[in-house]
């Protein structure tokens, strides 16, 4: 068994549910522009791509055929390609149902898929739902059809619930975190915030493993100090337009080499997607 104690796990998050071409005219849209996008950043060193879809007009989708086509045309066009697909369950209010949240894994089996931990105001401008009788549901689906939750916690209320959930069978133990660190309405990105999540989830959740990524200015904070503390880190257009202040990304792979770069001068390396398949207990 290799030494997985300085593996590092980089996830692209390429495409959110936010921004569009306005605002950075980089930013993966269509089917064909994420699929590329997931093999270049496989290419500069992700494990795994967190997958929103967008619509006609750009706005963020649950259209299970455009998941379909994306992971259709990544694994014709690059056979090659072993990335972790990690497909979001998003619980944006403006979603017209909740099956429509998590019929796309159903179908399409993803190795991992989102499981946002809890409700909350979103932005200062609108509603994140994920109320309880969801999340047990959603739960109950992912074990059924052997897709491991990648646990998105906003604040440590959010790990809390994933302990009750875990007690309950809801959950599966060990548990795979992402801290969703410096979103508005949610915990500040800093690293004094990004220990106290880390330690509460080692209180209530042992065992478990866990990722970060700091949105906008806290990126590179997040960045450092997920490698420092021994954790994944997700990168991408979907929490950073900017590559640096003023500076428009070129590309979700340019995060995707930075995290790479950085990971490598902490004398530590990034995971493939097989040894992240390992570190996550994937089957």
């Amino acid at each position: 068994m290799p030494n997985l104690k300085n593996k590092r796990i980089i996830t692209v998050a390429t495409t959110g549910a936010w921004p569009k071409k306005k605002d950075n005219p980089n930013v993966p849209m269509t089917p064909e522009e994420i699929s590329e996008d997931v093999y270049t950043c496989w290419k500069a060193g992700a494990a795994m791509a967190h997958l929103h879809m967008r619509d006609d007009e750009g706005n963020g989708t649950m259209d299970k055929e455009k998941f379909r086509k994306t992971v259709e045309l990544l694994r014709a066009n690059h056979p090659d390609c072993d990335i972790i697909i990690n497909m979001t369950t998003s619980g944006a209010a403006s979603f017209p149902n909740e099956e429509c949240r998590y019929e796309h894994i159903v179908e399409l089996h993803p190795e991992m898929a989102s499981y946002d931990c809890g409700s909350m105001n979103w932005l200062n401008s609108g509603l994140f739902l994920n109320p309880p009788a969801f999340l047990e549901k959603l739960g109950g689906i992912m074990q059924d059809n052997h897709i491991k939750p990648e646990i998105e916690a906003f604040d440590p209320g959010m790990i809390a619930n994933a302990a009750y959930y875990l007690k309950k069978g809801v959950l599966k133990a060990p548990l795979h975190f992402q801290f969703c660190m410096g979103c508005a309405n949610g915990i500040p990105g800093s690293m004094k915030n990004l220990i106290f999540m880390k330690e509460t989830m080692e209180q209530l959740c042992p065992g478990s493993t866990w990722s970060c990524f700091g949105v906008g200015h806290t990126a590179l904070e997040m960045l450092y100090g997920a490698v420092a503390l021994g954790g994944g880190i997700r990168v991408g257009m979907e929490d950073n337009v900017m590559y640096a202040k003023g500076v428009l990304a070129e590309s979700n792979a340019q995060f995707v080499a930075r995290a790479k770069r950085v990971i490598e001068e902490y004398s530590c390396q990034a995971a493939t997607p097989d040894e992240a398949r390992e570190i996550l207990g994937l089957k």
